[in-house]
């Protein structure tokens, strides 16, 4: 397929998810301004004290994780294909006072536009269904990675994309891990299911083992992987929240989110 077209669309339905997304309940950016902090638990225990180091966040939308972690003492350069998401990153980062050096290109570009090497690579819920083969995303992490630094990810459960979610009871559609794209067109966005917008998109599904054997062959080293149940968001049909505040799906049968730190060699 023509994978420019491909990208063209999705950039093109981005731009018109910023500004829904922003004045979403679900971004809630009047509470954003006050906590400055967009981040889970997940990404926080794992990476720690972030404080002078450098940390570069792929696919970061409008950026207000990269906002979240630059306020926690991080240098951050963040980068999306959203040309409307990065205009409003580097208005966000300037009205909130934030430095971050805000990058509008397609992901697997990265090299050509960001040249500076980081102590961190990040991204996390929802980035690498947009990308038709990991491969070169996993280069481009071991380039922008300096010796020793570390990748972190934190991503919906493969398992989730297996369903179709159009229907009124979710149906299982897709292979758990699909070669080819899949389009998708359906009324609103996850932070606006009511929203008037039409989302058209073309997205892949990749298995755990592509995502960890794309990292190993681009030379870099497995620290942590886990599975897990509880769900930062309420983005799936039928979850619940619980005590810790996670969602869980009922009658839950297998995990939501996976995560994985991989190490660069020095």
């Amino acid at each position: 397929m023509d994978l420019q077209k491909a990208f063209e669309l999705n950039k093109e339905t981005w731009n018109t998810k910023t500004g829904i997304h922003y004045e979403s309940k679900f971004y809630d950016k009047q509470a954003f301004a006050k906590a400055k902090n967009s981040l889970n638990s997940y990404e926080i225990n794992t990476l720690g004290e972030v404080t002078d180091k450098s940390l570069l966040h792929l696919q970061c939308h409008f950026g207000q994780d990269s906002l979240s972690w630059a306020n926690k003492g991080a240098q951050v350069t963040a980068v999306d294909i959203s040309d409307k998401a990065i205009e409003l990153g580097k208005k966000l980062s300037t009205e909130l006072e934030i430095p971050v050096d805000f990058v509008c290109c397609n992901v697997l570009e990265t090299s050509q536009h960001v040249k500076e090497q980081f102590d961190i690579v990040f991204t996390s819920y929802g980035s690498i269904g947009w990308l038709p083969d990991l491969k070169p995303w996993a280069q481009m992490i071991a380039q922008r990675l300096q010796p020793g630094g570390v990748f972190y990810m934190v991503e919906f459960h493969p398992i989730l994309w297996m369903f179709d979610y159009s229907k009124e009871k979710p149906i299982l559609k897709y292979h758990y891990s699909k070669n080819e794209a899949i389009y998708d067109e359906y009324p609103g966005t996850y932070a606006d299911p009511n929203s008037k917008m039409i989302s058209k998109e073309y997205g892949w599904n990749h298995s755990l083992s592509e995502v960890i054997q794309s990292l190993l062959e681009a030379g870099l080293t497995l620290e942590l992987f886990a599975e897990h149940d509880g769900s930062p968001y309420d983005v799936f049909p039928d979850m619940e929240q619980k005590e810790d505040g996670l969602y869980y799906l009922k009658d839950q049968l297998f995990p939501t989110l996976f995560e994985l730190k991989a190490r660069k060699g020095s």
